[in-house]
């Protein structure tokens, strides 16, 4: 897949195309029946598809702070893109430009001029140009002014809920990663490089590794967790807590997670922690005797959850 992050670039090469609109923050199953339904009318037509977003978050360029957390990177993205069968994916700046572009603007600027847009595709929900003023209804009349179609996907709903990506993160900030694997199809995953701790887990006994945490992301409630770790091109089980280390002092909110069966000094290496399982609720222990022997339990419980060997 071909990730372009300007309109310009877009333009040159992109010849005709079927896209799919929208911020896709978390590429949850709507969004993902809303790509899927544009790549099969793109290889059923003999065009791209196209996947077009934003590099930013709209309210929060209008806000200017950060107000909508992210679910996922721009890389994480694009690899659920990508495994989607998408073509091109283009993601440019919420910028001024763009933002006070008028509908009409945004149709016969970005869609015509830059995307050469065949088929639109956008949820129910779907606004752009100028304060959102324009919707999938607009979009169909532009649509039909300037020569292209629009499809408007009703919204997908579970267990009597929209899904959504402000439902993914309320259900992240619970703490209930089972439900974000059920909304998107995928175990949430949080990715970084290997940072110095301050060594409790291993005086205790349970060696940690330790990756501090972009706080302009929608992050998992602090608890203990079952997770996977991917690190030295191998998956292990693993178990994570999130948190601030209440037990210890005051620390910044980081993950620390032990490796079942692990040894490796991987200080400085990218890795890569998927979350199964919520296992309890980041706790306050009054003694370091306490705290041990509470994360000797976790890790039991880890470990009969991963069917490993005491």
């Amino acid at each position: 897949m071909i990730l372009y992050t300007s309109l310009i670039e877009a333009k040159e090469g992109i010849e005709s195309s079927a896209a799919a609109l929208g911020n896709f923050d978390g590429v949850h199953k709507g969004h993902q029946a809303l790509i899927s339904e544009c790549v099969k009318y793109a290889k059923e037509h003999g065009i791209s598809s196209v996947v077009f977003t934003f590099l930013n978050h709209p309210i929060n360029e209008m806000a200017g702070e950060c107000v909508v957390k992210s679910i996922m990177t721009l890389k994480e993205k694009a690899m659920a893109v990508e495994a989607l069968g998408a073509d091109i994916m283009v993601a440019v700046p919420f910028n001024d430009s763009i933002r006070t572009c008028s509908p009409e603007d945004f149709v016969k600027n970005v869609l015509c001029g830059a995307l050469g847009v065949k088929q639109a595709f956008c949820g129910f929900n779907y606004n752009f140009g100028y304060r959102g003023e324009g919707d999938p209804s607009l979009l169909q009349a532009l649509g039909r002014k300037y020569g292209f179609g629009v499809t408007v996907l009703d919204e997908l709903g579970m267990e009597g809920k929209t899904v959504s990506s402000t439902l993914i993160r309320m259900r992240l900030a619970e703490g209930d990663v089972e439900d974000f694997r059920r909304l998107t199809g995928r175990l949430y995953t949080i990715s970084g490089r290997v940072i110095p701790g301050e060594h409790f887990g291993r005086k205790m006994g349970f060696p940690t590794i330790n990756l501090a945490l972009n706080h302009d992301m929608a992050l998992p409630a602090n608890g203990v967790y079952i997770t996977n770790t991917f690190v030295n091109d191998k998956w292990y089980k693993s178990v994570t807590n999130v948190g601030n280390k209440p037990s210890v002092g005051k620390f910044a909110k980081n993950a620390e997670t032990h490796i079942f069966n692990f040894s490796d000094n991987v200080y400085g290496q990218e890795v890569r922690v998927e979350f199964v399982k919520m296992l309890r609720p980041e706790l306050k222990f009054e003694t370091l005797e306490d705290l041990s022997s509470q994360i000797e339990k976790d890790c039991v419980m880890a470990r009969e959850y991963h069917g490993i060997d005491a």
